[in-house]
């Protein structure tokens, strides 16, 4: 899992040099982000922080998902994608037609929980466990060792990157049962298994609370140790991606590297995700 992730940085690495000569001539106090429900509260925190630095910066931070994130940095209506997971080539495709050239930022690293309703009594679960409850194989808890209850598959919109990443590291190819709830956000989904008795469903490692459960997986658990190890094996990069390599000195370009300093990396470590300092 941690071979797959490095290679993934060493990729995004080599698209910011590749395009490194590219940069965005508007010089602007205005920053746009639009994307990933789990890479907004990076993006919250990060412009709380710089717009106090910097009063003179107004940056808005939306969170319509992945690919919509996507959407609009190709279509110029946002300074920044945050993205759950790397930019597809059709999208790459799109962007250059359009004249956009996308730089990726990895500013941290995450863990996807599996999580259900805080009064089941399971503890661990195997990814070929999860496979066959997101398949419909398995409808009871107990015929996955929990209880006897029927079990409310809880599953995220296509638009998501945390659901393309559970759909590559998880179902590996299967589909997901037709009769799987979709929310559309973090959030949403915590709010579902936590008022579901016998819901699953799955989080970043940012949304876990005290309202939900977490599952360890593989007899792994969801924490920030296991995901900084590599061991944890649902996991990914997030990614803030631009429009070229932004100009050195400006606002935008502060921001995208404020992962990089120290105080960076204690606001993604106080949000509950893993910098990239630490993997």
């Amino acid at each position: 899992m941690k071979t797959r992730i490095q290679s993934l940085l060493m990729l995004a690495c080599g698209f910011a040099l590749g395009f490194s000569g590219q940069t965005n001539a508007a010089k602007t106090t205005k920053i746009v982000i639009d994307g990933s429900t789990t890479v907004g509260p990076i993006a919250k925190a990060f412009a709380g922080y710089a717009m106090e630095k910097n009063p003179d910066v107004n940056i808005t931070v939306s969170e319509s998902g992945s690919g919509n994130g996507a959407k609009a940095l190709i279509n110029g209506a946002c300074d920044i994608a945050d993205m759950s997971r790397f930019m597809k080539p059709n999208e790459f495709e799109a962007a250059v037609a359009k004249g956009v050239l996308p730089v990726a930022h990895v500013v941290a690293i995450d863990g996807i929980a599996i999580i259900v309703h805080p009064s089941n009594p399971m503890a661990a679960i195997t990814l070929d466990q999860i496979r066959d409850i997101y398949m419909g194989k398995a409808t009871n808890w107990k015929q996955v060792s929990g209880p006897d209850k029927q079990i409310v598959v809880i599953g995220r919109d296509t638009s998501s990157g945390t659901y393309e990443t559970f759909e590559s590291l998880v179902m590996r190819g299967e589909k997901v049962v037709s009769g799987a709830e979709n929310v559309g956000s973090n959030g949403q989904m915590r709010q579902r298994v936590q008022t579901t008795d016998g819901a699953i469903g799955y989080v970043g490692l940012g949304f876990i609370d005290r309202s939900v459960k977490p599952l360890k997986v593989d007899g792994i658990a969801p924490d920030m140790g296991e995901v900084a190890t590599g061991r944890y094996p649902i996991a990914r990069p997030l990614y803030m991606f631009t429009n070229g390599y932004p100009k050195l000195g400006t606002p935008l370009h502060a921001f995208v590297t404020l992962y990089l300093t120290p105080k960076g990396q204690e606001i993604i470590e106080s949000i509950g995700f893993v910098p990239v300092t630490r993997y």
